[in-house]
C-alpha cells in the first residue's frame, strides 16, 4: 500500500495512506469527517473512466493513515496536502474537498498558492466559517452544538457515531435516512476505527476555523456543489456564502440532498463534477 511520510511523533513516522489510480489530469480527493478515502468509492470509477488520475488519501488520524496525538488543525492538514502534491509531483491538479475537506482547499490555496492548482470543488464543504459569533451571526455551530459533539465523542463514541451517520444521510432535521442500512453500517465501521483523539479534535477544527480570508486568495475556476437539505452543514451557512465569496464560482445545488450526497445522489453529483472538470 502506498504511503507518504508527513512528519514524526515520538520518533515514529506519521504516514498518510493514499490510492493513486488511473491516468490523465490529476484529481485529489479529500474526505469528510469522520470517514476516510473509502468514502469516494462512488466517485473514483467515474473520474478514472473520464480520463483522470485520481488520488484519494486518508487524512491523518483516519482510515489507514497514522493516528498521532496531535496535528489536527488546518495549517497541519494543508501542510500534509502540500507534501502529498509535492511528493507525487502533481501539477494542474483539481482539488475536491468534501465537508471538512473543503477547509483543506481554502487553507492550502491561502498558504501555498495556486501555481499547481487547476480547479477547486467545494463539496458540501464547511467554509467560509461555521462558528456563530458576533461577527459571524450566520454561522451554523454554537457552543451547545460543539458540546454535543464533544460529549458524544468522549462518552459513548460508537453510539454517537451511529446517530451521526443516520443524520448524515437524512434530509433536513427530521425524516428518515435515504440510503440503506448497509451503507450506514459501512460508514459507521470506517468511523469507529478512526483515532478517538483525532475524531474529537477535528470537530474543533472544522467548527471554529475561519476561512473567510482564505477564500479571497482563490483565483482558479471553482465549483460549489451542495445539497439543499443538508442538516449537518447547511447550504445557506456554508456553500452559498462560499460561492458568493469567490469570483465567478459556479454552483450546483442538489435538490433534496442531505449531507451525504456522495452516496445518496451519486449519479447527479458525478455528472455535475465531471461536467465542471471538462469545461
Amino acid at each position: 500500500m502506498p504511503f507518504i511520510t508527513v512528519g514524526a511523533e515520538n520518533g515514529h513516522d506519521i504516514d498518510l495512506h493514499y490510492d493513486d489510480l488511473g491516468t490523465g489530469d490529476p484529481v485529489v480527493l479529500i474526505h469528510g469527517w469522520p470517514l476516510s478515502g473509502r468514502s469516494w468509492e462512488g466517485q473514483v470509477p467515474a473520474l478514472v473512466e473520464a480520463g483522470h488520475r485520481v488520488i484519494a488519501y486518508d487524512r491523518r488520524g483516519f482510515g489507514q493513515s497514522s493516528q498521532p496525538w496531535g496535528g489536527y488543525d488546518y495549517d497541519t492538514f494543508a501542510a500534509d496536502l502540500d507534501k502529498l502534491i509535492t511528493e507525487l509531483g502533481l501539477s494542474d491538479v483539481t482539488l475536491i474537498g468534501f465537508s471538512m475537506g473543503g477547509g483543506e482547499l481554502a487553507r492550502y490555496v491561502s498558504t501555498y498558492g495556486t501555481s499547481k492548482v487547476k480547479k477547486l470543488v467545494f463539496a458540501s464543504a464547511v467554509p467560509p466559517y461555521l462558528w456563530k459569533s458576533d461577527d459571524n451571526p450566520d454561522g451554523a455551530v454554537d457552543q451547545d452544538l460543539a458540546d454535543w459533539f464533544a460529549n458524544g465523542i468522549t462518552g459513548d463514541r460508537p453510539a454517537f457515531l451511529h446517530q451521526f451517520v443516520d443524520m448524515f444521510y437524512t434530509p433536513g432535521e427530521s425524516g428518515e435516512p435515504v440510503v440503506s442500512a448497509d451503507q450506514r453500517a459501512y460508514d459507521l465501521a470506517i468511523a469507529e476505527l478512526a483515532s478517538p483523539k483525532g475524531t474529537l479534535d477535528c470537530t474543533v477544527a472544522f467548527a471554529t476555523t475561519d476561512f473567510r480570508d482564505d477564500l479571497t486568495k482563490i483565483d482558479v475556476p471553482t465549483l460549489v456543489i451542495h445539497g439543499d437539505s443538508d442538516g449537518i452543514v447547511p447550504f445557506e451557512a456554508s456553500g452559498k456564502r462560499t460561492a458568493e465569496a469567490i469570483p465567478d464560482a459556479q454552483t450546483h445545488v442538489i435538490e433534496g440532498g442531505p449531507h451525504g450526497v456522495l452516496a445518496s445522489h451519486r449519479d447527479e453529483w458525478n455528472e455535475a463534477v465531471l461536467r465542471f472538470l471538462a469545461s
